[in-house]
């Protein structure tokens, strides 16, 4: 993407209504108004939070946004120009239940208070091989703890990749701590019975890989 196109998003996304970009020192500083707030201020409801962590182009958030109108998503990016086409998306089909909130995930625990999420999908992370960015790893144990904090005491973790090494990864890491694996599958695309709610709704880059008949994988846990 080109620098030209990329302002111009960045222009656009301080336009749009669902889009939200602290600054990292509001955060940081306990002075983010919404943390707590979500439902009353942004949604106007109660219905449960889901966020969608590493949201890249929004696909999979507005698509679930779509499918579920009677829960509440917030798609969460650092990269606000890759968002920006999910954003406009649900401005243009008037969508209201998802939001963009522009942030590093690391900071999450500083955007949502205890108990205040439902639900959190991990879809398509960069499974970060090389052992120096491990910290980078998205469901490695630190990350972990930040999701434990926001999240109800029964809610629900999603991993929806293409990286056999980041499945295998997590699952070994959530047995060794002893969290809760509720279901996992290797090959979601292959395998009867897998959940709907993971194989009717595909990225971009997602069909990509199907084409190319690369594995789906898919764990859903709660952390103990």
């Amino acid at each position: 993407m080109g620098s030209k196109n990329k302002l111009r998003r960045f222009r656009e996304n301080e336009t749009f209504a669902n889009v939200l970009q602290p600054t990292r020192e509001e955060l940081v500083s306990s002075n983010f108004n919404l943390k707590g707030s979500w439902r009353k201020e942004v949604f106007k409801n109660d219905n449960p939070i889901v966020l969608e962590l590493g949201c890249g182009k929004g696909e999979y958030a507005v698509a679930l946004a779509k499918k579920y109108p009677d829960k509440n998503f917030i798609g969460v990016d650092i990269k606000g120009a890759r968002f920006w086409r999910g954003a406009k998306t649900a401005l243009e089909e008037n969508i209201p239940n998802v939001v963009f909130l522009r942030t590093q995930i690391e900071l999450i625990d500083h955007a949502f208070a205890a108990n205040e999420v439902n639900e959190i999908w991990i879809t398509f992370p960069d499974p970060q091989i090389k052992y120096k960015r491990t910290k980078h790893r998205m469901t490695n144990l630190e990350f972990l703890k930040r999701y434990k904090q926001i999240l109800r005491p029964d809610g629900i973790l999603h991993l929806k990749t293409d990286s056999e090494f980041m499945h295998g990864y997590t699952l070994g890491l959530l047995h060794g701590a002893g969290h809760e694996v509720l279901y996992a599958n290797h090959n979601v695309y292959k395998q009867e019975g897998s959940p709907e709610e993971v194989t009717s709704i595909q990225t971009f880059y997602e069909s990509q890989y199907l084409e190319q008949n690369k594995p789906i994988t898919y764990i859903r846990f709660k952390i103990k």
